[in-house]
């Protein structure tokens, strides 16, 4: 039994995922916080194949649980999104998003890279975004994070191939689904935007905007990235990129084709 470990795994699309694969997989369930992993080891605690514990991916400490894990394919889930102004967001705030979404993600990825390059084999999953291609208003931060979460992938999985060809790396890359991630991140630019910001008088042209956006694109049923999900874990050769759901990869390659 192939052993998985996924990162922020508290729920949306990475617990849809779980529910699917708990009975052909065993699984390193890791969450941020020791709130949630109380509320996970509720769900799961009859599942003799899913083991849960905390995992913040910025704690030194909290990384060297993972050391002594065999662990075959590695999600890498675990993010945050920070909303405002490329113009004003607060520069301490720009690189916490990019420790959490970029730099302790790939730490990770090295930490269990060195047991997969031992053994020979061994599957990588980062999750990005459809907005590491098309950056959204005001969301441009997270947007950036998971561009180089992209550029990053991709040179890894070339660079893999000097050593192992049997060490796979797979991007997936979602395109809006109601999770409630979006509306978090949508919102958190709001605490301080509206007592002090160049858009202050603009906030009800970007929330009427950013709604119709959201309203119109958000994907409320998820099966179509889990699927693409789980069809990466079980693939043995899985290509390079993967995109759901089939109108926003469609739209992202027009946006591809057109302005990059």
């Amino acid at each position: 039994m192939n052993k998985i470990l996924i990162t922020g795994a508290a729920g949306g699309i990475a617990a849809d995922v779980i529910n699917n694969i708990k009975e052909k997989y065993y699984i390193y369930l890791t969450v941020h916080t020791a709130k949630q992993l109380k509320r996970i080891n509720k769900i799961y605690k009859n599942n003799k194949n899913i083991h849960c514990f905390k995992l913040d991916i910025t704690n030194k400490k909290d990384l060297k649980k993972i050391e002594k894990l065999d662990i075959d394919i590695l999600i890498n889930n675990a993010a945050v999104g920070i909303g405002g102004s490329i113009a004003e967001l607060d520069i301490n705030k720009v690189k916490e998003n990019f420790e959490v979404n970029v730099f302790s993600n790939f730490l990770l990825t090295q930490k269990v890279l060195k047991n997969m390059i031992k053994k020979g084999k061994g599957k990588i999953i980062f999750i990005s975004s459809i907005a590491g291609i098309m950056p959204i208003n005001f969301l441009g931060v997270y947007s950036a994070t998971k561009a180089s979460i992209n550029k990053l992938a991709y040179t890894l999985h070339n660079e893999l191939k000097y050593i192992n060809k049997n060490i796979k790396v797979v991007i997936i890359q979602p395109g809006m689904y109601k999770t409630g991630f979006n509306q978090v991140m949508l919102n958190n630019k709001y605490d301080w935007m509206e007592k002090q910001s160049y858009f202050k008088n603009d906030i009800n042209k970007i929330m009427y905007k950013e709604n119709l956006l959201f309203d119109n694109f958000e994907r409320k049923k998820l099966n179509s990235i889990t699927k693409t999900i789980i069809k990466v874990i079980e693939k043995n050769n899985p290509k390079l990129i993967y995109r759901a759901p089939l109108s926003q990869t469609i739209f992202s390659k027009f946006h591809e084709f057109f302005f990059q």
